[in-house]
């Protein structure tokens, strides 16, 4: 009767009945009631029908699955023609997911996606990001429970590294002294224990590449400068500072994953008071505040400086020298940045807590000791705050039953990827749990599920926008107005108890994240404003506000900023950080800088750091703050904008869209 058929993509292929009653025949059998003549007497009526009503001439595909629903339900076979239209909902889900993929995957192909500033536009980077689409398709569509996936693709909350969903871990403060000790073998053959400091930051810097391979996020030494300290035994500072720089210059360089891009790197140190501990410290502060080769701002690694007094904070501190001299290569080159190990929330635990340069911080621990080495973050998934108070239109209770609601759902997908993580074996993290990074890992055998050894790690519920919620609830942020403030501590109070509330629960490790959101920060207000509109304060920026922090636009002076900020350390116990803003390197006021740093102790501020310029002509070495396109000492125009981005530093030219407007609004504190 027919000899053409239109596919969706416009091609016309030869028409065959038999697929109309075999499809017929499946949605049947589905139901039990299974009747191949019953197929055939349909598949004629439906001929019948397309022959009239589209007058002999060629139809589509969706032609012919509307006139079968059509027929079905007027013949009496309504169980059969349920099944059907569940069976093509099902069919034309995963065609749209392969058209979306096939769109990302073209995006792709031309530049890679900047939702991770630190990602190369590498063959080999372009390759990894079109695998990475392909896998978050699959966990969305196939092992994400519906209710959990459809949260994310509108937008209520965001799964973060949702392409390695099931695949590895987030992060890890790496037991650098254990390896180098014990030695350690990457999987072609054995690395045996160094006995020089160049030997020692070498391996170093293979350690951090070789479990950044392992895993999505970070990787971290939380005591640099004690496990280092034993390989610089009777070397003279010379010698010392050329490991320190060797180490420097490899994380600026080695690659990970397949080349596309170097480890995420940081390195905690300042409260080691031994000879070598000191010598340590000094070093890879001289070695960093010299640059790379041509003087060049390093991006990695990331130096945490922790602060504690009667160790480094006071002129009487044995290590006061070093804090003098972080603040100085701080001033000049970003890093390093600055841990309080005096806080209320940090100074339980001495002088132990680490932090990562993406805020990171792990150290309760509900099922096993309170430590921060061989732990980390298993996975964490951001909240919409914003949205939830745009759509409780300023009702308070509203607001707070959604947040509620929401928390519950998301601790519950946090809960259902653990499950997920759980069922991994060693063999699958073969440097990471195979050479005993993980805390208990050396227990397991190659083919052990990690579960007992991941119960160890966090998993967080992170938060983004608390400014825009404030505006969207009570028409002024936190840096505007005291209830504004007192409200929004008590919004990040609740979620604290909620959160604390899934650990007694679920008998795991759930913290409460201070979001560092990169690509986030864009695709929530973009969502938020196609759905709500332009709202003033709200969604009329490129970019939500990261995590608690006062709009970077808002001018504030940096003492009343640090004092809002401070309020929300002690309730994100999975990580934060506050920054000062500088309009250009405070080198010169050294002093001022550090009245800073003191006044961010005394706010119970856990992490924070102080942000300026850092601009470098490639042509000539020019170093400083350049306004201009053009280079004003030779006029190229190859100028190197080193800014740091959510805990890191990055070029200019890798920031996405948001952030680089984030960036444009920035405005000077001091």
């Amino acid at each position: 009767m027919f000899v053409k058929i239109k596919k969706r993509d416009g091609r016309e292929v030869d028409f065959d009945e038999s697929k109309i009653t075999e499809a017929i025949f499946k949605a049947a059998k589905a139901v039990g009631g299974a009747d191949k003549q019953m197929a055939m007497e349909l598949t004629l009526d439906t001929l019948r029908y397309l022959k009239q009503k589209h007058n002999g001439g060629i139809f589509t595909v969706e032609d012919v699955q509307d006139a079968v629903e059509k027929l079905l339900i007027e013949k009496g076979h309504a169980k059969t023609a349920k099944a059907y239209i569940i069976y093509r909902n099902q069919r034309t889900k995963i065609r749209e997911a392969k058209s979306d993929l096939m769109d990302a995957v073209g995006e792709i192909l031309v530049e890679t996606n900047r939702e991770n500033a630190n990602v190369s536009n590498s063959p080999s980077a372009k390759m990894l990001q079109i695998a990475s689409a392909a896998s978050k398709a699959y966990y969305l569509d196939r092992v994400i429970p519906e209710n959990m996936a459809l949260a994310h693709k509108r937008g209520d909350y965001h799964i973060h590294d949702l392409d390695f969903y099931g695949k590895t871990l987030t992060c890890l403060q790496i037991p650098l002294g254990k390896l180098l000790k014990n030695g350690f073998n990457t999987g072609h053959g054995f690395i045996r224990p160094p006995k020089r400091p160049s030997s020692a930051t070498a391996q170093a810097a293979i350690i951090l590449q070789s479990s950044q391979n392992d895993m999505h996020g970070g990787q971290s030494f939380a005591f640099f400068d004690r496990d280092m300290a034993p390989y610089l035994k009777g070397i003279d500072e010379d010698e010392a500072f050329q490991a320190m720089e060797a180490l420097i210059y490899n994380l600026n360089s080695m690659h990970s994953r397949a080349g596309a891009q170097v480890p995420f790197s940081s390195l905690n140190l300042g409260t080691d008071t031994s000879v070598e501990g000191r010598m340590v410290i000094r070093n890879i502060l001289l070695a960093y505040e010299k640059g790379l080769g041509r003087g060049e701002n390093p991006i990695f690694p990331n130096i945490i400086f922790r602060v504690k007094e009667g160790v480094n904070l006071n002129p009487c501190d044995p290590n006061y020298d070093l804090f003098k001299l972080a603040i100085r290569v701080a001033s000049k080159r970003l890093n390093p940045t600055f841990s309080f190990m005096d806080s209320s929330f940090n100074k339980p635990y001495g002088d132990q807590v680490g932090y990562m340069g993406c805020r990171t911080r792990t150290m309760s621990n509900r099922r096993g000791p309170e430590v921060t080495d061989g732990r980390g973050n298993l996975s964490f998934t951001t909240i919409n705050l914003p949205r939830l108070a745009i759509k409780a239109e300023r009702n308070l209770m509203k607001f707070y039953h959604n947040l509620d609601e929401l928390i519950d759902l998301t601790v519950e997908q946090l809960h259902h990827r653990y499950i997920v993580q759980a069922k991994l074996k060693v063999k699958d993290m073969p440097f990471l749990m195979g050479q005993g990074l993980y805390l208990d890992s050396e227990k397991l055998g190659p083919n052990d599920i990690i579960e007992d050894v991941i119960k160890h790690g966090t998993l967080s519920v992170g938060f983004i926008g608390l400014a825009e919620t404030l505006v969207a609830l009570t028409g002024q942020h936190h840096g505007e107005s005291d209830e504004a403030q007192v409200l929004g501590e008590e919004i990040v109070a609740f979620m604290r108890n909620k959160v604390d509330k899934a650990v007694e629960r679920y008998d795991l490790n759930y913290t409460l994240l201070a979001t560092p959101a990169e690509g986030l920060s864009g695709r929530f207000v973009g969502m938020d404003r196609k759905e709500y509109g332009v709202i003033p304060g709200v969604t009329d920026k490129e970019y939500y506000t990261n995590s608690f922090h006062v709009p970077v636009s808002y001018p504030i002076s940096f003492f009343d900023k640090l004092k809002i900020e401070g309020a929300y350390h002690k309730y994100t116990n999975a990580g934060h950080i506050s920054y000062v803003e500088f309009s250009s390197p405070p080198i010169n006021n050294l002093s001022a800088v550090e009245d800073i740093i003191r006044y961010m102790n005394q706010c119970d501020i856990g992490y924070a750091g102080i942000n300026f310029p850092v601009d470098f002509c490639d042509n000539c070495g020019q170093f400083g703050v350049i306004d201009s396109d053009q280079c004003p000492a030779c006029g190229t125009s190859s100028i190197r904008r080193v800014r740091r981005i959510t805990g890191y530093l990055s070029t200019v030219e890798r920031f996405n869209d948001a952030k680089c407007h984030e960036l444009n609004e920035r405005t000077s504190h001091a």
